[in-house]
């Protein structure tokens, strides 16, 4: 009885974070209020404090989480070196990415709530961007990853600039020029880089 009851709280915990990350990055996350939140995992207003102290932990947890599963679901699963971010890159860049808000990059849908969050949600958001781009430097110097780490954060940085401005277009065959564009300037950066 005992095992369930951990195993139930532990999905439901889960549950409600994989929800909040999706509707942070639909509404943002001072448009996100705790009602919708729980909501949209199934639960009720109260259950929140069952699982997180505030719903500025929740925010953070869920952030965390989302910056992970970015990480193990595309830039994990990508090829090694050029290629890799090459792929990940394409990935990123695609009208699919840009229009699927809520299953979509949390830099993109985000980042500028970040900066203006709490500590924790910063240091969480820190956390998960410093794996990214780690794993980006890794491919852009194979030998010296450390020497292309602010190339990899310039790089991000782009990447989520970028697809920020082609969401917020409305002539879309603008946004749509503007994600190819994106592709060719992060490859010629990263070429930049693998030819020093």
């Amino acid at each position: 009885m005992v095992r369930y009851a951990k195993e139930h709280k532990q999905e439901t915990r889960q549950r409600i974070i994989t929800a909040a990350g999706r509707r942070l990055k639909q509404d943002g996350i001072d448009g996100s209020g705790v009602a919708t939140l729980m909501k949209d995992a199934g639960l009720t207003n109260g259950t929140l404090y069952a699982y997180f102290t505030s719903k500025d932990d929740l925010v953070a947890t869920a952030v965390a989480d989302q910056m992970r599963a970015q990480h193990e679901n595309i830039v994990a699963q990508a090829a090694p070196g050029r290629a890799g971010l090459e792929q990940i890159i394409r990935w990123y860049f695609s009208t699919d990415q840009r229009d699927d808000i809520e299953d979509g990059c949390p830099n993109a849908a985000l980042l500028d709530e970040i900066a203006r969050s709490t500590h924790t949600t910063r240091q969480a958001y820190t956390k998960g961007a410093l794996i990214l781009i780690d794993d980006f430097a890794a491919r852009l110097a194979p030998h010296d990853p450390p020497s292309a780490r602010l190339k990899a954060l310039s790089l991000l940085g782009m990447m989520a600039g970028t697809l920020q401005l082609s969401r917020a277009l409305t002539d879309r065959q603008l946004a749509d020029q503007l994600l190819e564009q994106g592709i060719r300037t992060a490859l010629a950066l990263i070429d930049a880089e693998q030819h020093k």
